[in-house]
C-alpha cells in the first residue's frame, strides 16, 4: 500500500510539472517567436518560408532603434519613464494617506467611501476620456508630460488606496496603541510603523501603478500630439507608418520596452511575497 501511495503521489507531481512546462511553454511561445524575429534579417523575417531560428543571425534591429534617424526611442524611453514614474510615485504617496485614514480611523462617511471603490471596476477608463479632456485642456495642460501624468494618477488612485487599505486591516491596533502610548503621533506611525510594515503591499502597488502608466495607451494617444511628447506606446505605434518600418525592428522595440516592467517585478518580487507583518507582531 505504501508503495502505491508513492507511487500515486510521484506519477501526480510529474504530470503536475509536466503541466505547469506545457503552459510556460504556451505562454512563453508568443515572446520567443518575437525574439526571433528581432535577430532575422529584414528578408528572412518576412519570408514566405519562415523558420524557427534565424538562418543568419543580426543584432541590427537592436541597433537601428537607438539611432535616432531611424527611431527616437530614447526620447519616448525617457518620456515613458518620466511619466510612470511619477505617477506611480504620487499614487502610492497618496495612497498610503488615503488607505491609512479608510483603515484606521473612524469618521462619518467612512463606510460609504470605502464602498464607493467597488464603483471603480465597474467603468471602462474610456468613460473619463470626455471630463479629463475637458480638465486638462482648460488648464492648458494638452501635450504635456504632466497631463498624462495627471491621467494616470487619477486611473491608479482608486486602485492604490482599495489595495493598500485591504493591506493595512491586517496590521494590528496593537502596535498603533502601543506607539501612541510611546508618544507618536499619527503621522509618525504611518512613516515608523505602517509604512515598514507594509513594504510587500506598497511595492506591488507601486509595480501595478508603474505598468498601467507605462504600458498606457489610450490617454496618450488623446492628450499627446507632439512626437517630442510621446511614450513607447505611441512611438512604437507611429513607427508603423513609417519609412523605417520592419518586423525585426518591431520586435526589438518591443521587447526592450517590456524590459523595465519584468525587471520591476523580479526586483520586487522579494518584497512581494515577504509577511512583513507578521515578523512586527512579534516583535
Amino acid at each position: 500500500m505504501a508503495v502505491t501511495s508513492k507511487k500515486n503521489k510521484l506519477l501526480k507531481k510529474t504530470g503536475f510539472y509536466i503541466g505547469l512546462v506545457l503552459l510556460l511553454g504556451v505562454m512563453l511561445f508568443p515572446f520567443f517567436i518575437m525574439l526571433m524575429t528581432s535577430l532575422k534579417s529584414s528578408k528572412e523575417a518576412i519570408s514566405t518560408s519562415p523558420t524557427l531560428l534565424p538562418k543568419v543571425w543580426t543584432f541590427q534591429h537592436y541597433i537601428d532603434i537607438f539611432n535616432p534617424t531611424i527611431f527616437p526611442y530614447i526620447n519616448y524611453f525617457k518620456n515613458s519613464l518620466i511619466v510612470a514614474l511619477i505617477a506611480a510615485s504620487i499614487s502610492v504617496a497618496f495612497g498610503i494617506l488615503g488607505a491609512y485614514a479608510l483603515s484606521k480611523l473612524k469618521f462619518k462617511g467612512r463606510v460609504t467611501i470605502n464602498a464607493s471603490f467597488y464603483t471603480v471596476y465597474m467603468f471602462s477608463g474610456i468613460l473619463l476620456v470626455v471630463p479629463l479632456f475637458k480638465i486638462i485642456s482648460g488648464l492648458g495642460l494638452y501635450d504635456t508630460r504632466l497631463a498624462l501624468i495627471i491621467t494616470m494618477i487619477v486611473q491608479t488612485l482608486p486602485t492604490a488606496i482599495f489595495m493598500l487599505k485591504s493591506y493595512f486591516d491586517t496590521i494590528p491596533e496593537d502596535l498603533e496603541e502601543a506607539a501612541m502610548i510611546d508618544g507618536l503621533s499619527r503621522l509618525k506611525i504611518i512613516f515608523y510603523i505602517i509604512i515598514p510594515l507594509s513594504i510587500s503591499g506598497i511595492v506591488s502597488v507601486f509595480v501595478y501603478a508603474f505598468m498601467i502608466a507605462w504600458n498606457d495607451y489610450l490617454f496618450a494617444s488623446i492628450f499627446l500630439s507632439s512626437s517630442e511628447n510621446f511614450t513607447l506606446p505611441i512611438g512604437l505605434n507611429t513607427l508603423f507608418s513609417t519609412p523605417d518600418y520592419v518586423w525585426g525592428r518591431m520586435m526589438a522595440a518591443s521587447l526592450v520596452t517590456a524590459l523595465p516592467v519584468v525587471g520591476m517585478y523580479a526586483l520586487s518580487e522579494r518584497f512581494i511575497k515577504g509577511n512583513l507583518t507578521e515578523g512586527g507582531v512579534k516583535g
